[in-house]
């Protein structure tokens, strides 16, 4: 990898909309966490189930994943399927379609050192499809995009498989998926290959000379969320601040407009200060010094030091030191394999109503029905 490849297209939201934060989140290290391995399981699975699918030659590489479950299982198979589908309407357009799975893609044409890695691209005569697998659920991701002109880390995979595979297909239109399981989420945006090919021209390129010499005006927002300096980011705590000042009207009690005014900023300045006191712990850990505070021993519960031990002495004196509860529906399954727990208990598992939850008018969800929902508690 070269030395400067920090123009990644899964991050290409966050440095089209803030160029210099690039070169800032190329200095930090990468931070692992759980979250990361268990995508990355799951992306394993993925490519696993789908080759297998295209009856290719494959290892299962089950044993060897740490966070595979019966969820993982299902959420793999479900995208494998959906691009096996996608395969056969390909066929429809081309008797031999070219399908990669984790295909690394260069689009360095228009992006210094850019590059990525799809999880699955057909290559038809006149359409291109590109499908992006996540496992993730804090972030609703959509193909189209913030701006409805595709999103950008699928439109730099089809740059970058139209420049490799462009002259073997006559492809005219590129259809961009975002599978996503854990969210109930299965979303397709298509665009013609000229306005892709405008917006990498236009809009990706001259940003991307910005963003890899560092330069341009930094911006906050909800692109914020996986940039590793956002804890300390000037501009997004002026950003967050500037969220906080609200001009009030008159009157001892918010009315439900100025309410409704103040949610949609509510996430964003509780992430923003949830950052700031992870990091300033960390810091704090690390020897830094904040004026006025001081790391102390949190509480704690009491455990036992030998669980073995405990429940022997227990027994020996007559008593049962356990307590039995019947496994959850995700573990009896795993248990039981997910046909056979269909067989013997799918007429025993139901899946009761969502508590309510307030969001935009945007989401696609059905409104609550709240007359339904007294009678129900009646």
């Amino acid at each position: 990898m070269a030395k400067h490849a920090f123009l990644a297209a899964s991050a290409s939201d966050r440095w089209l909309h803030c160029p210099p934060s690039a070169k800032l989140c190329a200095q930090e290290e990468d931070q692992g966490s759980p979250y990361a391995q268990q995508g990355t399981d799951a992306h394993e699975l993925c490519q696993y189930l789908l080759e297998k699918g295209l009856g290719r030659n494959v290892k299962d590489p089950t044993e060897d994943l740490t966070w595979y479950d019966a969820e993982m299982r299902e959420a793999a198979e479900g995208y494998a399927s959906f691009v096996l589908g996608q395969v056969e309407e390909a066929k429809a357009l081309c008797p031999d379609p070219m399908v990669c799975v984790e295909q690394t893609v260069d689009f360095s044409k228009w992006v210094e050192h850019g590059f990525g890695t799809a999880d699955a691209l057909i290559v038809a005569d006149d359409l291109l499809y590109i499908t992006d697998f996540k496992y993730g659920v804090g972030c609703l991701v959509s193909a189209s995009g913030e701006d409805g002109t595709g999103n950008s880390q699928l439109k730099c995979y089809a740059l970058g498989a139209l420049d490799t595979f462009g002259n073997l297909f006559d492809i005219k239109r590129i259809r961009l998926s975002i599978y996503q399981p854990r969210r109930e989420n299965i979303d397709t945006f298509e665009l013609t290959k000229d306005d892709l090919l405008k917006w990498a021209d236009e809009v990706l390129a001259p940003i991307a000379k910005l963003a890899y010499e560092g330069q341009g005006e930094f911006e906050a927002g909800d692109h914020c969320q996986f940039c590793k300096v956002k804890a300390t980011c000037r501009k997004r705590a002026e950003y967050a601040m500037e969220l906080a000042k609200y001009e009030f009207a008159e009157g001892p009690t918010l009315e439900p407009d100025e309410i409704a005014e103040i949610l949609p900023q509510i996430d964003t300045l509780v992430r923003w200060a949830d950052d700031i006191k992870k990091y300033a712990l960390n810091q704090a850990l690390a020897g830094v010094k904040f004026p006025g505070y001081k790391l102390v021993e949190g509480r704690s519960n009491r455990k036992y030091t030998d669980e073995a031990a405990v429940a022997r002495i227990v027994t020996e004196v007559g008593y049962d030191p356990y307590e039995k509860t019947l496994l959850g529906i995700t573990a009896m399954s795993k248990q039981l394999g997910k046909s056979k727990f269909e067989e013997l208990l799918g007429g025993l598992v139901i899946k009761p109503q969502g508590k309510p939850v307030l969001v935009p008018k945007s989401d696609d969800r059905v409104e609550f029905n709240t007359e339904q929902q007294d009678f129900m508690e009646e």
